[in-house]
Formats: structure tokens, sequence, C-alpha cells
């Protein structure tokens, strides 16, 4: 079955969001601006990607190939005078044929991955999901990001997880990649202990 293609603007960070994730983010270059006044205009989206330092950004490499389509869900005017907005993460894309737009903007070409499913995952005695919910309580502001937090889906938990933990983002492109959300689990598990 071929994935479906779509045309969108890369918005690179250092942080990383995943299907049903939630980040406020503050926008001031003009190029990201203008990417999310038309966002908003055409009730559309865009892709936030993770840096990758050792890429070369002359041949748009210096972002890794597996993002997530975002759509804007709230903006304000902040007291420093930027644009902050909160998006939600939709699916993954994998991220080809990047063009530079004359304001450096990168638009890409990109493909809709599958986002994970698994049935036969399950939590176990690994308590990623009770951590997760210690974690909540103990940072309110990422709490007030998810008013349903969805604690008992194990992909979502565990996209929760890789959008927190300090891992390289080798590893977590490597875990995105895959087909399902197992090999992800058995990290977390480990390293939730």
């Amino acid at each position: 079955m071929a994935s479906e293609i779509l045309t969108s603007p890369l918005f690179p960070l250092s942080a990383h969001i995943l299907p049903g994730g939630v980040m406020s983010l503050r926008i001031f270059e003009p190029r990201y601006i203008r990417m999310v006044k038309e966002a908003c205009a055409q009730k559309s989206g865009f892709v936030i990607c993770m840096f990758n330092a050792m890429g070369n950004k002359t041949l748009n490499q210096h972002f890794y190939p597996i993002g997530t389509f975002v759509t804007v869900e709230d903006f304000d005017l902040l007291e420093d005078g930027l644009l902050g907005i909160t998006v939600k993460g939709h699916f993954c894309v994998f991220i080809e044929s990047v063009e530079t737009a004359k304001d450096d903007l990168r638009v890409g070409q990109c493909h809709k991955q599958q986002v994970w499913t698994s049935p036969e995952a399950d939590m176990g005695d690994s308590n990623i999901d009770l951590k997760l919910e210690e974690i909540f309580e103990k940072y309110p502001e990422v709490m007030s990001l998810y008013p349903k937090p969805e604690f008992d889906n194990t992909v979502w938990v565990i996209y929760r997880w890789l959008e927190l933990l300090p891992v390289d983002a080798d590893q977590k492109q490597a875990f995105l990649e895959q087909k399902d959300c197992l090999p992800a689990l058995e990290f977390i598990s480990q390293l939730v202990k």
C-alpha cells in the first residue's frame, strides 16, 4: 500500500513531538511566523523535525528524516511580544525532496507513516504508565498540556516517554523507523525500572 504524500513546511527543533503530543512554542523568526500564519489561514499544519548537528545545512541535511505533522491548536501574543503557539502532533512522516524558499523556510515532500498500533504490546509489570503519571504530577506545566492523558494507552505512554527522555536523536529515529512500538517499549521499560 502506497503511503500518502504531502508537501509541508519544516520546523527543525532540538526537542521533538510525536503523535498525540502537545508542545508550546515561541515563534520569532519571520519565516516561521509566515509558516504559522499560512498554516492557520489554510487550516493545515507543518512538520516538526529533530535537528541533526552532523548534517549539512546547505544540502538540507541538518534535520533527521522522520518528523511529526502538527497543527496549531492555540496561539497568543506573549508578554515579550513574541508569538506563542500550542501545537498537537498527529502522525509521523518521512521527509524527502526538501526545497528552500527565498526566506529560508524549508518545505519537504513528506510520506505519511502509519501511526504505531500494537494491540499485543502490554506495559505488563514495567510500570512505565505509573512512572509517567508521577512525572505529570511532579511537573504541572507538562500535565497542563494534557487535560485528558491516556495513561492506559501503551502507544501514547511510549510516545510521551520518547519526548521526555534525554535519549540521543539517532536512537529516537531508530525506534520511529520500526513498524511497531515493541523495541521502544522494551528500551523504556529497562530505563525506568
